[in-house]
């Protein structure tokens, strides 16, 4: 029995001291079911290996541990990452509404001035208006009496002759007001009936003119019966529009200046004047546009 059991006693050897490495944190050991009891032989005659406790195998020695890197420590010093809720939305000023509002009508005031000159250019190129012309054909002063309180009593016939120079645009006169002065006196006053000047056409306005019983200061009066000669300034305002084939524009104020005009004082009570001295005198016409309140 001791030479049978001597063999197996000199074989065996006791086992080098070997490092026990703990297990990892996530092993798990196998269920007690699962673990299997060694056999008489196997704890008579131990393997090379002891196995490690807690019932795993000895392995080989882990490798040695390196220093963590900057990005390792970096990212375990960083917090983590939470998501932050959404800032409440900042309310746009109003006087940003209030800025494309007035660009909007700036823009659309520029457009509409851009298409009125577009059009206006487009008239002037087909039809070349040209505004009439007036001038002085005759000038009779008829009557010219100063009483002895200084109240002056006049008659004065006039005609005036319009010419429309335009081949395709008519004139539509309102009734034309007549003012005759001398050195701020005034002679007399009257009016042409309206009329529709035609293209082309020259129209001739006849009216009499008269002043009756106007009180003067005695220097005027004095003034007036050492003339013989009158130099007249003649007023004529009226409004008129254009007439293109069926369609009438807006009217606007015409007036019209007529200066350089001498007239002789009749002689005595019965006797007339000649006609004036200076017939056909040309005339000043202002066409006078009204916006809003202002006339230009």
């Amino acid at each position: 029995l001791l030479l049978l059991l001597l063999p197996p006693l000199l074989s065996y050897t006791i086992p080098s001291k070997v490092p026990i490495t703990p297990p990892p944190r996530h092993y798990r050991s196998p269920p007690s079911s699962l673990q299997r009891t060694p056999t008489m032989a196997e704890r008579i005659h131990p393997s090379s290996k002891p196995a490690a406790p807690n019932g795993t195998a000895a392995g080989p020695a882990p490798p040695p541990a390196f220093p963590a890197t900057k990005a390792q420590l970096y990212g375990a010093a960083r917090p983590a990452y939470r998501p932050q809720p959404p800032k409440p939305g900042r309310r746009r000023p109003r006087h940003g509404c209030c800025c494309r509002l007035c660009l909007w009508l700036t823009l659309a005031l520029l457009a509409l001035v851009l298409l009125a000159a577009i059009a206006g250019g487009v008239f002037y190129l087909v039809y070349r208006p040209r505004r009439p012309s007036f001038s002085v054909s005759s000038l009779r002063l008829s009557a010219l009496n100063l009483t002895a309180a200084d109240a002056l009593s006049s008659r004065l016939d006039i005609a005036v002759s319009a010419h429309n120079p335009n081949k395709k645009l008519a004139f539509v006169y309102d009734p034309v007001s007549i003012a005759v002065s001398t050195g701020g006196v005034d002679i007399g006053d009257g009016a042409f009936p309206a009329f529709l000047h035609g293209a082309r056409n020259t129209t001739l306005l006849k009216a009499s003119v008269a002043s009756s019983g106007q009180h003067l200061d005695a220097a005027a009066a004095s003034d007036l019966r050492k003339k013989t000669t009158l130099p007249l300034e003649i007023r004529l305002e009226t409004k008129a529009g254009v007439k293109v084939g069926g369609i009438k524009t807006k009217k606007i104020r015409v007036q019209v200046s007529c200066d350089g005009i001498n007239a002789a004082v009749p002689k005595g009570k019965g006797g007339g004047a000649p006609p004036a001295s200076s017939p056909d005198a040309s005339c000043e016409v202002k066409l006078r546009v009204k916006i809003w309140k202002w006339h230009i």
